[in-house]
């Protein structure tokens, strides 16, 4: 959860806000903030699998990841954490805790197989949409429209949405960032990019925030 708290500069009383968290895949956040009494909605397609699905495809993909990270050292900010190893151990961690909360929170409702740019909430049903590694981070295999399209759909479900972060995966400021701000601007959207206190990939230290 930490992680999620600099990367979208979360202060303590957005934590007691209601968050909606897109393309969260396997991740933690909605299992700690629960824990924490926060109210969190995860959505993402892989949320159709089982738990034993999901953890199949972790375990196929786990090596694969390593092996390019190890490849992509330089593109990443070693200070937090000393090695590619420790980073494993991290995030299979990470991704031990969502599992184990997983089939309790589909049942609660907490994780909903949805995805962008189509999200089936009411108007301004959530305080606060995150975005965390997938807009942006895609550019090459995600259009223009589909940013437009998505960014539109969070801020129509929640009063305010922060995107993180701004780079693609090979570390370059996404093509659609620009572009994105000013058509935004152009229809009186508040649109700002802003410094955070995480810094993984390296100059990844931003977020895109519309409200």
């Amino acid at each position: 959860m930490d992680e999620y708290i600099k990367m979208f500069s979360l202060t303590r009383d957005e934590l007691r806000l209601k968050i909606l968290s897109c393309a969260d895949g396997p991740a933690s956040f909605n299992s700690e903030l629960t824990k924490y009494g926060g109210v969190v909605t995860s959505v993402d397609p892989i949320y159709q699998f089982t738990a034993f699905e999901i953890k199949q495809r972790i375990d196929e993909a786990y090596e694969e990841v390593l092996q390019q990270t190890h490849q992509n050292k330089g593109a990443y900010v070693w200070e937090n954490i000393s090695s590619v190893e420790e980073l494993g151990k991290i995030r299979m961690a990470a991704m031990k805790k969502f599992l184990s909360d997983f089939e309790a929170g589909k049942m609660q409702k907490r994780y909903l197989a949805y995805e962008l740019p189509v999200l089936p909430f009411f108007d301004k049903a959530f305080d606060i949409a995150l975005c965390s590694h997938f807009l942006f981070t895609y550019t090459d295999h995600l259009s223009f429209g589909f940013h437009y399209e998505s960014i539109k759909e969070m801020s129509r479900v929640a009063q305010e949405v922060r995107i993180f972060p701004v780079l693609t995966l090979d570390g370059s400021v996404s093509r659609h960032l620009q572009p994105i701000i000013d058509k935004l601007s152009a229809q009186n959207i508040n649109v700002s990019i802003e410094q955070v206190e995480y810094e993984f990939q390296l100059g990844g230290d931003k977020m895109l925030k519309i409200n």
